[in-house]
């Protein structure tokens, strides 16, 4: 009987115990229903896929910088009306592949509500079955891009930054505009490269039908650009539009400087990098280029408030381009999501982007989305190097509508 009696104590304390955890998790699990339902959520979790090794390592480090510098900044002030925003970046080394598998860590062990300032055109296409069709997780700011992505628009799916396409109108009117009556396109040999090199001559010929523009390819990570500026140099452009990357067009300046050309020289967004005047110095003075968002010499408030923040929270960081485009679209994404009443889940993301027709974050053109529009900007900087810096050339600018 004593035994018994004694086994049956604790049994019973045991089953008291239990009893206890289950209330006590019962109650923490009606608690955080509750908290989720009033939309108190402590933090709004967002994620991103992001090169931070491998061969393009030197474009993610720097824009992830960006982005973390906002977020922290936007933290210490109190954070989306009064969530903390908790921005998990793993690396997936630019591969498609890896890109998949992080993308089921995030929605799947880190329960994001969004992919939030990506970088990578294939890759985010690959993880788009999963997280858009599968998952309904908006991926929104990505870095990268093509005009499949939005014509027609895909559900859960935007955009801010103008298309490779787009920027070479650009860059076509505004060589037309400073006078070029005959432009010869210098662009690498890989198909997407050629798509934006096509895209310059009808432009150019909309501002003024008597315009010349020829197409010169030249081999992807050509380094010895000599034979491509003695041809030229036969060819006598008026203006030469740089379609490379930003290595090969410090190697194509240097070498025309070394050959005498003295033809206004114009680049894409990928030319319009900190790394092309550390390449090519003196050779890339006067070169002129579009941008996606303000020079970061700009004295601007908006600009100053970016250096500011990344001398605080990312300090050794280049406060360059890669790191103001990764700041711009946190930036744009605080915006946006601070419109939310209620739960930020993966739908009011949406709901929320498919409303915001007028985002400005000041160092990039204002964003305009609808519900069959997903691409927030066609626009872009105009931006010079002078004194071994690029600056800003006037405002914002629209280039005429592609045919």
């Amino acid at each position: 009987m004593l035994r018994r009696t004694s086994r049956f104590r604790r049994t019973a304390g045991a089953v008291a115990v239990l009893a206890a955890v289950a209330l006590t998790a019962g109650a923490c699990a009606g608690q955080d229903s509750a908290e989720a339902g009033s939309g108190q959520q402590s933090s709004i979790r967002i994620g991103a896929w992001i090169p931070l090794t491998g061969a393009v390592a030197a474009y993610g480090v720097p824009q992830k910088a960006g982005a973390d510098a906002y977020f922290k900044m936007l933290n210490a002030q109190g954070g989306i009306n009064g969530r903390k925003v908790d921005w998990t970046v793993k690396d997936n080394a630019f591969d498609p592949q890896q890109t998949v598998q992080i993308a089921r860590q995030l929605i799947g062990q880190d329960k994001v509500v969004a992919i939030v300032n990506a970088n990578g055109t294939a890759q985010a296409e690959a993880a788009f079955p999963f997280v858009l069709t599968q998952s309904k997780v908006p991926i929104v700011d990505e870095q990268g891009g093509s005009e499949s992505w939005y014509r027609p628009p895909r559900p859960g799916l935007f955009g801010t930054q103008t298309l490779y396409e787009d920027q070479a109108a650009a860059v076509a009117a505004w060589a037309v505009q400073d006078g070029a009556k005959k432009i010869l396109v210098v662009h690498s040999d890989p198909a997407a490269f050629v798509n934006v090199a096509k895209q310059v001559e009808p432009v150019a010929k909309k501002v003024d039908p008597s315009v010349e523009v020829d197409r010169l390819a030249v081999k992807f990570q050509t380094t010895d650009y000599t034979p491509v500026v003695s041809k030229v140099k036969a060819e006598k452009p008026d203006a030469v539009i740089l379609i490379l990357t930003s290595p090969e067009a410090a190697a194509y300046l240097k070498e025309a400087r070394l050959q005498g050309l003295a033809q206004a020289t114009y680049g894409y967004a990928p030319v319009a990098a900190e790394s092309t005047i550390a390449l090519a110095k003196n050779a890339a003075e006067g070169l002129k280029a579009v941008q996606l968002v303000k020079a970061p010499s700009d004295a601007e408030p908006a600009v100053q408030e970016f250096r500011t923040a990344m001398a605080k929270y990312e300090p050794g960081q280049d406060a360059g381009f890669l790191a103001l485009w990764g700041w711009s679209n946190a930036k744009v994404f605080a915006q946006i999501v601070k419109t939310i009443k209620g739960p930020v889940t993966s739908a009011a993301i949406t709901e929320a982007y498919e409303k915001a027709t007028a985002v400005d974050p000041g160092v990039s053109p204002v964003m305009r989305f609808g519900a069959n529009d997903h691409l927030g900007t066609r626009s872009v900087q105009r931006v010079v190097v002078k004194k071994g810096v690029w600056v800003s050339s006037g405002d914002f600018y629209t280039p005429p509508a592609r045919d």
